[in-house]
């Protein structure tokens, strides 16, 4: 997992830039792990978003603005990362791993990383939502799952999701109405399936 010895890749940098991009954009790792989760729907792949997420944000540190919305900022690194190319990359790697007939086992896990990531009450109470939800979840398409992330988990304005996923707000609005219908049905379908529920509602049938 992302960790200190990983996210500065220039060792020229002064100690005070690096340490003024730690305070401010470290506070946001572990939302910004919450939301590479569910992006990717798998601990490693999070992982390493994350991290790749976190190295450009450090190769563009010059060009953030004091005192302006950080949090946002990173939101938007990560969600171009994941979507100019990380979907990609995994899918790449998924066929050459199926190739191979295994998966390759992660190397590099710094002692502080195990101890912030490896605590399964932190993970539950910090990372993860109820199963049935997360299932739910995995099962709306990648596009629309981003937009309701952003909007109903994570609590971003419709302009800082539009930014971050290089969409008008027009376009983000229809996203979140069309995946929170594709949600409520994946709900439902789960309700019907364990009992909890008779019947799907009309809307619910029609989401699809």
């Amino acid at each position: 997992m992302f960790h200190k010895s990983q996210r500065l890749p220039s060792a020229s940098a002064t100690t005070a830039q690096n340490r003024l991009f730690e305070e401010t954009t470290l506070p946001y790792v572990d939302e910004l792990f919450g939301t590479a989760l569910r992006l990717t729907r798998n601990e490693r792949d999070a992982e390493d978003l994350v991290q790749d997420a976190y190295l450009r944000a450090y190769r563009a540190f010059h060009q953030f603005e004091a005192g302006t919305n950080c949090r946002a900022w990173m939101f938007k690194i990560l969600t171009n990362t994941f979507i100019n190319g990380y979907r990609r990359r995994v899918k790449e790697r998924d066929i050459l791993e199926k190739q191979e007939n295994g998966c390759h086992e992660l190397t590099m896990h710094a002692a502080d990383a195990m101890e912030a990531y490896g605590n399964p009450e932190a993970r539950i109470a910090t990372h993860t939502l109820c199963d049935d939800v997360q299932k739910a979840l995995e099962a709306v398409p990648p596009d629309f799952r981003m937009a309701v992330i952003l909007s109903d988990i994570e609590g971003l304005s419709y302009k800082e999701i539009a930014d971050a996923m290089g969409t008008p707000v027009g376009t983000v609005m229809s996203r979140l109405f069309r995946g929170r219908r594709l949600l409520r049905k994946a709900l439902w379908r789960f309700g019907l399936d364990e009992g909890y529920i008779r019947e799907v509602p009309e809307d619910a049938r029609e989401a699809a």
